[in-house]
């Protein structure tokens, strides 16, 4: 099947991570801790912890930090307690964004992410209002020159959903969230590593912006990133 070009928006975002270097543990710790709260410490039983931390350590983030904050969130620490909320809007063009954050402060949140949306273009709009627009799935992309079929063949025999090749010869492989990691790791062990691998929302349709319109979208995008209690920002907007 083949799809539109994702290529340059994936090393775009990548790029812009990077530079966001920084930021990176203070999210993976709110990860860690809301997922150990919700389903328990024990790595084994709790997909959702097993992901965060594979995320800490690649982010290089020590054992030691990893542990604390689990023993944090369930109880055998004194820590925060956050919870997750999500909003939704509108972005440049009518674009559809999704902003998940989490909190310990609700009210300052939503003031922060309501405001951001106000002065950059957007406007906030209510649950439910762009999430149609999304479907959460399990997605792991790899760079062109990758062998399709080898892809296909190992992600459809471990229980992926759909093999895209967009049209600048990147592959994505699509999963439901429940079924990621057994993908993931068939297709890691067949020697296919991906360039970017996450359970996220992914956008059923895009939105194509150029020139200004473009940059005013990277710069709301840039703003509502860049909020404390901001851990993701999915949208439909291709750059």
């Amino acid at each position: 099947m083949a799809g539109h070009s994702k290529w340059a928006n994936i090393q775009h975002r990548k790029g812009r991570q990077d530079e966001k270097r920084g930021r990176i543990w203070t999210r993976i710790i709110r990860e860690i801790m809301v997922a150990a709260r919700q389903g328990g410490g024990d790595l084994d039983a709790n997909p959702r912890l097993r992901l965060a931390v594979e995320k800490a350590k690649a982010a290089n983030m020590p054992a030691e930090n990893i542990k604390r904050n689990i023993d944090k969130a369930t109880g055998n620490l004194e820590g925060v307690s956050y919870e997750e909320i999500r909003y939704e809007g509108y972005g440049i063009g009518g674009a559809a964004i999704i902003v998940d954050t989490m909190t310990d402060n609700r009210v300052r949140t939503v003031a922060e992410v309501r405001h951001a949306f106000n002065k950059y273009g957007g406007n906030m709009g209510t649950e439910g209002s762009v999430a149609f627009q999304f479907k959460h799935v399990g997605q792991l992309i790899f760079a062109p020159g990758t062998s399709e079929d080898q892809v296909m063949e190992v992600a459809l025999e471990a229980g992926a959903e759909d093999v895209i090749t967009d049209e600048d010869g990147a592959i994505e492989v699509l999963t439901t969230p429940g079924d990621f990691e057994a993908v993931k790791k068939a297709l890691e062990a067949a020697g296919l590593t991906p360039e970017m691998a996450e359970v996220t929302m992914r956008a059923e349709n895009t939105i194509a912006l150029t020139g200004e319109d473009a940059e005013r979208m990277q710069k709301l995008l840039d703003v509502l990133e860049d909020l404390d209690d901001v851990q993701n920002v999915y949208h439909n907007a291709e750059l």
